[in-house]
């Protein structure tokens, strides 16, 4: 099951690392994508202090963040995990939020035709399936973080 964490503005990149964080430690959690506006590409136009576009810390990884939080999809299989998910938001959004959880399925999980003609017939794992933009390149959009087995 997926649900959607839609925070009530824009989440800032320290908010974003530390919800990420606890909510990626959780057992249940399966993936995680954040969704929002691209950070501008050429950061030094802006005042240093409108400079959120950085590298954070994520299951001890690093990832480039390449946007601002506007909502967080959340693949789980427990629905009690959504009492956890709730209590990290609580904590770390202090603006409010919503979590959706109409059993809508926000990460696809099966292969597409656009997955099809961007990757070919390659084998495309499991995890990947959903997190795909057609018109970028994979390796500047997507950050596959290992949980410890």
């Amino acid at each position: 099951m997926d649900i959607e964490i839609f925070p009530n503005r824009v989440l800032g990149s320290d908010t974003t690392e530390k919800l990420l964080n606890e909510i990626e430690s959780l057992e249940d959690v399966r993936r995680t994508v954040i969704h929002g506006p691209r950070f501008p590409k050429s950061e030094e136009t802006l005042p240093p202090k409108f400079r959120e576009r950085r590298v954070i810390t994520v299951n001890g990884e690093p990832v480039v963040l390449m946007v601002k939080t506007g909502r967080i999809f959340v693949e789980i299989t427990l629905e009690s995990t959504i009492g956890l998910i709730e209590e990290i938001c609580d904590k770390y959004i202090e603006h409010g939020y919503t979590i959706n959880q109409s059993k809508a399925q926000y990460i696809r999980k099966e292969r597409t035709v656009s997955d099809r003609i961007k990757y070919g017939e390659a084998d495309l794992p499991d995890e990947l399936v959903g997190l795909t933009d057609q018109y970028s390149s994979f390796d500047d959009h997507v950050n596959i973080l290992r949980k410890d087995q």
